[in-house]
């Protein structure tokens, strides 16, 4: 009932001005709403789609964010994976770090070994030229018989045919020509070791940079994704809140041009023609039918018919008989300000809502003698007027006697 007594609030300005002669002035009032009308169903239409498109655009985003966040669990593990490169990586470094500081000592210490051993080579070569000088020819013949340099270090003759001082320069050089020997070897290995750590830094590094590079690749993907979306929401959201505005610019010039005709209606209200039908009975006021007989109503049936004029519209007599209830709003509850008229020893009706009595109890009134007047009072969520036909105090429809 809420709904189509406002719904009827709306029309029924248009609706009884359609009832009255018009000027000029009233017809281009009603020719503008009629355009403004038109255009606000058109710019409804438009925001209804721009909604759509949000619709379509917060599912397409949402999808997206679902993405994303499965996407965000990848990098994660992308990122765990990189840290895990990153750490062996500084491990490698650091291993290689010291693998070149041995290798720097292990040269530094070859270096002076291969000195050290060319001294001892010298004083050796200086002491055999001596021992030579000295015309001992069995040491010559040792020396002479020997195959090479460390063959003649380890024959036994030579060593005991040389003096002390002799015997200690021999033992340098062979001691330096060990030493040089497990030096080179030690450098080699370290070399080697070099290589593959270096070889491993690399790889790590190659991991890391590409690790990187699909980091990147999918924090770029998301940042185009989530701004071209949010771009299109927002632009679309902009659209539909500039139509909105239009909206309510047409809808406040509609409510003006409404305003003026309800003014100009409710100030003829009671120039309207009396409505006719085919029955005894005259409509008691000229408006829409905005609630029919017997429709089924939250906890109860209608008992009569509503007809929507604007509040103060004087309400008429459907037909000669006496006043025989006269309730104030106190007395009457849910029909505010009512009056019924007896008609015949069976037939009356009955008269709610109303803002104001026009007669009083027990008064005898003619067909279409005004006998209150249009209002809200009681259980109406709009101006309207509650119209009942009873016989013997049971309601039927109203449209049998009009």
């Amino acid at each position: 009932m809420r709904v189509r007594v406002l719904l009827a609030a709306v029309a029924l300005p248009l609706a009884l001005w359609a009832l009255l002669p018009l000027s000029s002035s009233g017809q281009s009032k009603q020719q503008e709403l009629s355009k403004l009308q038109q255009r606000i169903d058109n710019a409804r239409k438009k925001i209804g789609s721009k909604k759509g498109t949000e619709r379509e655009l917060r599912a397409d985003i949402a999808g997206y964010q679902r993405r994303i966040q499965r996407l965000q669990g990848r990098i994660g593990t992308l990122a765990s994976r990189q840290q895990v490169i990153q750490d062996d990586l500084d491990a490698k470094r650091s291993e290689l770090e010291s693998v070149q500081a041995d290798l720097r000592k292990e040269r530094a210490r070859l270096l002076r070994l291969r000195k050290r051993s060319a001294e001892t080579r010298a004083m050796l070569r200086t002491r055999l030229i001596e021992i030579y000088k000295a015309g001992k020819p069995d040491l010559i013949t040792v020396v002479l018989n020997s195959d090479g340099f460390a063959d003649l270090m380890e024959r036994g003759e030579f060593i005991a045919r040389i003096s002390d001082q002799d015997r200690k320069i021999v033992k340098l050089v062979s001691a330096a020509k060990i030493d040089s020997t497990r030096s080179e070897k030690r450098l080699d290995k370290l070399e080697g070791r070099r290589k593959r750590v270096t070889a491993v830094v690399q790889r790590r590094r190659d991991q890391v940079a590409e690790v990187k590079q699909e980091l990147i690749g999918t924090r770029v993907g998301y940042t185009r994704t989530k701004d071209g979306k949010a771009a299109a929401l927002s632009k679309t959201r902009t659209d539909r809140t500039r139509l909105q505005d239009h909206v309510d610019d047409l809808e406040e010039a509609s409510a003006k041009i409404t305003s003026q005709l309800a003014a100009a209606q409710k100030q003829n209200a009671g120039k309207l023609p009396i409505r006719r039908g085919s029955g005894r009975m005259i409509y008691p006021v000229n408006g829409p039918i905005t609630g029919a007989f017997g429709e089924q109503r939250p906890g109860h049936i209608h008992a009569g018919m509503d007809i929507a004029a604007p509040e103060g519209t004087p309400i008429r007599a459907a037909d000669t008989g006496r006043v025989v209830l006269l309730q104030g709003t106190g007395a009457s509850g849910g029909y505010g300000n009512y009056t019924c008229v007896q008609h015949t020893a069976t037939l009356s009706s009955c008269y709610a809502h109303q803002v104001r009595f026009g007669t009083s109890m027990g008064a005898n009134v003619s067909q279409g003698q005004v006998i209150g007047y249009v209002g809200n009072t009681g259980n109406s969520f709009g101006a309207h007027l509650h119209f009942e036909t009873r016989v013997n105090g049971a309601p039927v429809s109203p449209l049998n006697y009009l």
